[in-house]
């Protein structure tokens, strides 16, 4: 799969095949298949890991050279540790301040993150499981886009009317919402038993008493 593989699938669903009379130009396709791709994203992100050294008495970390990122995860230090030790952290924008015990003496962490999907000319990240959903997400902007600019217009593109294009792409996109809302990464179960969050949990059915 790559950028065009999928712009071909997208034309596909759209019935917008005829190469001498497309409804939607190329780089109007690639700005919805963005669009899609970039919530695609949010809810499932490319699952990374990145080595970053640490600062000798320093909590800080400093990962604003982790682009494209989108969340961070958890963050191992001491490395290579049976099992793992993972830390406490939190985050303000490109700075990862550790909140354990453990204080950095210069050697390496690792960060594991989520990242933006990639789909370009030649490579994708996406799972070939989720194409479609990525693509049904595409279809629907793109035949939104289409229905607000065709409503005044002369339909000479095909027997689809602007009304027809609006419920057919909110149909599309109201799939696409829900498969992701259903996947998203915030309502999928992991397991942490290695390292505690920073906040406390606090059950909402028992009183634990002073």
């Amino acid at each position: 799969m790559n950028l065009g593989d999928m712009r071909t699938i997208v034309r596909r669903d759209l019935h917008d095949e005829d190469s001498g009379n497309y409804r939607w130009t190329n780089d109007e396709l690639d700005r919805h298949i963005a669009h899609a791709l970039k919530e695609f994203s949010e809810a499932l992100p490319y699952e990374q890991k990145a080595t970053k050294a640490t600062s000798s008495g320093s909590r800080e970390i400093d990962i604003s050279a982790i682009t494209d990122r989108i969340m961070v995860e958890a963050v191992e230090y001491p490395v290579d540790k049976f099992p793992q030790r993972y830390q406490r952290f939190s985050l303000w924008a490109d700075i990862i301040t550790l909140l354990g015990d453990e204080v950095p003496d210069g050697s390496n962490s690792y960060i594991y993150y989520g990242k933006l999907h990639t789909l370009d000319v030649s490579t994708s990240t996406i799972p070939a499981k989720y194409e479609d959903l990525v693509a049904a997400g595409a279809c629907g902007y793109a035949a939104l886009e289409w229905a607000a600019y065709a409503v005044n217009q002369v339909n000479v593109g095909g027997t689809m009317t602007p009304r027809e294009f609006l419920t057919w792409g909110k149909e599309r996109l109201r799939f696409f919402k829900d498969e992701l809302k259903r996947l998203s990464r915030r309502n999928r179960v992991r397991v942490r038993t290695l390292y505690k969050p920073y906040y406390p949990i606090f059950s909402k059915s028992t009183d634990y008493g002073p």
